[in-house]
């Protein structure tokens, strides 16, 4: 699984939930769709490390809270996010 592959499909867990904007989950979320045997050694680091530069990039909002970093999918961007997942998932999310 390459890089580009990795960040779709987180970026796809949170927009399989609708975690638009003001619609956030927890941090931690993001990262159940993957199974340690598909990432190999060290791979959750490495998700979490991908998660963080989108973070950066600006896909991915973050709502520090007094329970937990809380995370959504930037409105602004939603046209790159859902082309992102488009070219790498294969999943449609305009319909």
């Amino acid at each position: 699984m390459d890089n580009e592959e990795i960040n779709a499909r987180i970026l796809f867990s949170l927009a399989r939930k609708r975690k638009w904007g003001e619609s956030h989950t927890a941090y931690e979320n993001m990262f159940r769709t993957f199974k340690s045997e598909s990432l190999g050694k060290g791979g959750l680091k490495f998700a979490k490390n991908l998660a963080d530069e989108l973070i950066r990039d600006g896909f991915i909002l973050r709502k520090p809270a007094h329970y937990g970093l809380q995370v959504s999918l930037n409105p602004a961007k939603s046209q790159e996010i859902k082309k992102l997942i488009k070219e790498n998932l294969g999943f449609d999310l305009n319909s």
